[in-house]
């Protein structure tokens, strides 16, 4: 049987909300006489916070409402590839704090990591939201990146935090129903083989090759 403390850790790595797992923590300390409404607000809301990221990580703004998916278990295991392989290359061990957010023992080094499957059009073939949760979590640490992760792809790439701040003025944005803004940021390719990050707001298109991580071994 699981204990408090145990359930409220694995919520906790399930949902990148900190109200909800506010209210997690809230809910295991002691009190008199359960309250049942409560513990089914919690619920709902760290489901909800997880089929949010499901849906932003995985679909395109063109595709919302289909909703197109990608086994889970491959998308999380492609995802600590990445980080795996990221955290070789800077030297440093990387464990999971939420489901797409990690950091080192000190918290100094900090890493969201995003996956996207692939679209099949060369003008926007990889998606991928960022939010502003995501940069207060980067915004802490003293070396972060955004991290995209591509399905197919044995590379990842981690863009360090002041490269993706420089260009906020240069990325469409979307308002979610509850008023929450993100931003887009696509990637594709050009010359037919090249990736590279498009800014359709500046015409400007940054390749993605700088910022490249292999996740061949020993590369």
């Amino acid at each position: 049987m699981l204990t408090g403390s145990r359930i409220f850790y694995a919520l906790k790595k399930k949902s990148n909300a900190d109200t909800t797992v506010g209210q997690i923590k809230e809910l295991l300390q002691p009190f008199e006489y359960t309250k049942i409404d409560k513990i089914i607000d919690v619920i709902f809301a760290t489901a909800e916070d997880v089929e949010t990221e499901e849906i932003e990580e995985e679909t395109s703004q063109a595709e919302a409402r289909t909703q197109i998916r990608t086994n889970r278990e491959l998308l999380n295991a492609k995802r600590q590839s990445a980080v795996d392989s990221l955290s070789i290359q800077l030297g440093v061990a990387l464990r999971r704090h939420r489901q797409t957010l990690f950091w080192n023992a000190d918290k100094s080094v900090r890493v969201c990591a995003v996956v996207s499957k692939r679209y099949e059009r060369d003008y926007q073939p990889y998606w991928y939201a960022y939010h502003l949760t995501w940069d207060e979590f980067l915004r802490g640490g003293e070396q972060s990146y955004f991290m995209l992760v591509c399905m197919d792809r044995q590379q990842a790439y981690a863009i360090p935090l002041n490269v993706v701040q420089a260009n906020f003025d240069n990325m469409n944005t979307s308002v979610r129903p509850d008023g929450r803004t993100y931003w887009h940021v696509a990637l594709g390719f050009v010359r037919g083989a090249e990736l590279v990050w498009n800014l359709s707001k500046a015409g400007k298109k940054i390749p993605m090759s700088e910022f490249a991580v292999s996740l061949e071994p020993n590369e």
